[in-house]
């Protein structure tokens, strides 16, 4: 399938485009670099020799992302798991996921998927985190396409309506699956909730009524955790210049280490929870409009918080949050005098002048809490 040129902006690159493009990515010097220091020069020479002959995306992807993930994942991870593989519909669907690490969380489950012998997603990538030209090239050439972040309001909602329309015809005609997070940015205190607006921009195209529209789109949801969060003291930090300064905002340097730690900072267990395929009651085409996606918002939590698989890590922060031994029993002695020690060690490593110890590690054990919080809720409904 060819996509209508109004796409071309976002698109993910196709088999005609490889040819094209991936000479231009080879050519790129910090690929070299970034290969050889997952795989070691040698194996990383032969990769680039193979890619000489690869004119498919699915070639691409088998020769590159699924060797190098296997290899990140060997060094920087406990072990990636798959849980719930039996909910996954025969036909496309839309993968919405709580949202933990900017790169791993789509490129983790395209390795999964793949290994599973099911076709993996196309993924939807803000373009702000596209801050060179390679690393555009790389993530079109892995089935990402492009989610504008910049332009005003009206602009905006052209943008999202174009999106909108993409996603569809994704689906529906090219008849591949979509990963989106279901929101923009992650929870940064790992508060997991689906924003409405998310819902409003994919039913701004399609026929029927709202009920319609979203059953069309088989909306699949997974549930991601990390045992451990790499970038977690930079988000305890911005949390902390956020206090102190309410006009602050991150740079494009920040996004960068943001992007570094989560990519090669140590995750220890990493869990994916496919959920059941969200169902879209009649009752909420009844509700008004401005509910609707309110409803949907709420359901995909729902799922999301139920199926969390959660670590000894989770438990404990729970408790030293509470001050309580409630969920004592899912982890032992050794367990918290870990973490704890892991905390401090994550407090000691925010370079501030005016650090304050007792709030980041109060926001360090939220974003590690908040999961069991959530699901208790979710469970208890």
């Amino acid at each position: 399938m060819k996509y209508p040129a109004e796409f071309d902006s976002i698109r993910c690159y196709l088999d005609e485009d490889v040819t094209t493009i991936l000479p231009q990515l080879l050519a790129q010097p910090e690929i070299s670099y970034m290969l050889a220091s997952l795989l070691g020069e040698e194996t990383a020479k032969k990769m680039v020799q193979k890619l000489q002959t690869v004119d498919t995306i699915d070639g691409f992807q088998a020769t590159v992302l699924v060797v190098l993930m296997h290899a990140l994942a060997q060094k920087v991870t406990a072990g990636v798991s798959l849980l719930g593989k039996e909910n996954i519909p025969q036909q496309p669907s839309l993968f919405l996921t709580n949202h933990r690490n900017i790169i791993c969380d789509p490129a983790f489950l395209n390795m999964l998927l793949f290994d599973n012998g099911i076709a993996t997603t196309q993924i939807a990538i803000g373009n702000n985190l596209l801050i060179q030209p390679w690393i555009e090239m790389a993530v079109r050439l892995n089935k990402c396409f492009l989610v504008k972040r910049d332009g005003g309001v009206r602009e905006q909602l052209l943008i999202s309506k174009n999106m909108s329309e993409y996603i569809r015809q994704t689906l529906a005609v090219k008849g591949d699956s979509i990963w989106m997070a279901h929101r923009e940015g992650r929870a940064k205190n790992s508060d997991d909730r689906t924003a409405p607006a998310i819902i409003k921009m994919l039913n701004m195209s399609g026929e029927g009524s709202f009920v319609e529209k979203l059953r069309a789109l088989s909306i699949v949801p997974i549930a991601i955790n990390y045992e451990f969060d790499p970038a977690d003291f930079l988000k305890a930090k911005e949390m902390q210049q956020k206090r102190d300064d309410a006009a602050y905002k991150k740079s494009p340097m920040d996004d960068m280490l943001n992007m570094k730690a989560d990519i090669m900072g140590y995750k220890g267990r990493v869990a994916f929870a496919v959920c059941s395929p969200l169902e879209v009651p009649d009752a909420w085409g009844e509700l008004p409009r401005t509910a609707q996606a309110d409803a949907a918002a709420s359901a995909i939590d729902a799922l999301i918080h139920a199926n969390y698989q959660l670590f000894p890590n989770n438990y404990v922060a729970a408790d030293l949050l509470t001050g309580t031994d409630t969920y004592s029993s899912y982890y032992t002695l050794e367990d918290k005098q870990r973490f704890v020690a892991y905390i401090d060690g994550q407090v000691q490593k925010v370079d501030l002048p005016n650090r304050d110890d007792a709030f980041l590690q109060s926001k360090l054990y939220e974003m590690y809490a908040n999961p069991v919080f959530n699901q208790q809720k979710a469970l208890a409904q």
